[in-house]
């Protein structure tokens, strides 16, 4: 199978961008990306445009990537708008890589980019709720919230504010995973002041401020077992993933050995399984192919970087991604393992709860993060010796689960 290469990523600082408009954002994305690579834009002959809700919050519709890259230049290649809840950078990054694969372009671009801060708080939160079928709400809530059935919520443990209707979805996970394997709060707990620490050493990081367990633990509540550390923010950013052939490669003009390899890019969506059918969740499934297609073992991953929008979606997708046993992630993380020095380090940018989740970017932050980790360039927070990287992006729910997820796996 030909080898198909990241040569160059860029990224924005993730975090609140009133005075940048979604096109700024892109740009600054895309020349970084360029740059990176030794590209320049007429060498991009396809380009993939992931964003969700610029639609809804500057109503630009339909063609927000043709506007944004036409504004900087790219004219005349096929763009391609893509929409896939928080997983929808991840989308654009798979199908670049699959025309690669297919012989249609030898250098292709994919862009993440989001604008969702407001002072309209009302529409900023609206942004989240057609992520599952808007016709069923009532049947969604009620499906979900009875996973979380049986754990009693501490009075006082559930937040007078306005927040996603999404918190509500991973405390039902979360409540669920604890009844079925006795995970504590404290362990969700110190899977968050971990990724705060890490984001201290991340200046793209939307916070940089250090947690310990017990203040992730006393923080404002969101909804039982979550608190406000536990919980992405709401954030604007962008990021860019220059993708190419070992023929395309050779065209740049940047440090070649410092491209990193693409060895499997997976996508899945939803199933109808059970509550308890763990082996069966979609992120497992692409997991076990992916590693089946890259030819390497989850023993053998150095780093990962996973979604989690709540502490909890972390030891989820780590079990999934076979980095820990079923109802083994947070016993690891409360021992330290999945730390930058620990067993596996799972997050080192600080994840979506410290770095920020621009839900149209996050995947390509995500992936901008592991090329940093496997060419050694990731400061105080590099892994030591990274040699493999995996990567898990999901978005929206149907059922049970995510409606898509994204595993890809990356090698030096």
């Amino acid at each position: 199978m030909e080898d198909i290469f990241v040569a160059g990523v860029g990224m924005t600082k993730f975090g609140r961008h009133f005075d940048h408009s979604y096109k700024e954002l892109a740009r600054e994305a895309i020349e970084q990306a360029l740059t990176d690579a030794g590209a320049s834009k007429a060498d991009v002959k396809q380009a993939f445009f992931a964003s969700c809700v610029i639609g809804l919050m500057h109503d630009q519709h339909m063609i927000p990537g043709h506007v944004a890259l036409r504004s900087m230049g790219f004219e005349g290649i096929p763009i391609f708008n893509l929409e896939g809840a928080c997983a929808s950078a991840s989308t654009a990054l798979h199908l670049a890589e699959n025309a690669i694969r297919s012989g249609s372009c030898d250098i292709a671009i994919a862009v993440g980019v989001e604008k969702m801060n407001s002072p309209d708080k009302a529409k900023m939160f609206s942004a989240f709720d057609s992520a599952w079928d808007v016709e069923t709400v009532s049947d969604n809530r009620d499906i979900l919230l009875k996973m979380g059935e049986g754990v009693e919520c501490p009075e006082g443990s559930q937040s007078p504010r306005p927040y996603s209707m999404f918190m509500d979805v991973y405390a039902a996970f979360s409540r669920f995973h604890m009844k079925t394997f006795g995970t504590t709060q404290r362990q969700i707990a110190a899977v968050s002041a971990k990724n705060h620490r890490h984001s201290v050493h991340n200046p793209l990081s939307q916070y940089q401020v250090a947690y310990t367990i017990e203040e992730v633990l006393a923080a404002p509540p969101i909804t039982y077992p979550l608190t406000l550390p536990m919980c992405a923010p709401i954030s604007d950013g962008a990021a860019a993933a220059v993708l190419c052939s070992a023929a395309g490669l050779k065209r740049l003009k940047g440090d070649s050995s410092r491209a990193i390899r693409l060895l499997a890019s997976v996508v899945r969506s939803s199933s109808d399984r059970s509550f308890d059918d763990f082996e069966n969740h979609l992120t497992a499934l692409a997991a076990k192919d992916a590693y089946e297609k890259a030819g390497v073992a989850p023993s053998d991953v150095d780093v990962a970087e996973v979604h989690d929008a709540t502490a909890m979606g972390e030891i989820i997708q780590a079990e999934n991604l076979q980095l820990a046993p079923y109802g083994g992630a947070g016993w690891a993380a409360e021992a330290g393992e999945f730390t930058v020095g620990g067993r596996i380090p799972i997050n080192p940018s600080g994840g979506l709860e410290s770095k920020g989740h621009p839900i149209g970017a996050t995947g390509i932050g995500q992936v901008y993060e592991l090329v940093t980790q496997l060419r050694g360039e990731a400061g105080k927070r590099q892994v030591e010796d990274a040699q493999i990287a995996i990567q898990e992006n999901g978005g929206g729910i149907y059922g049970v689960e995510e409606a898509t997820a994204v595993v890809n796996i990356f090698s030096k």
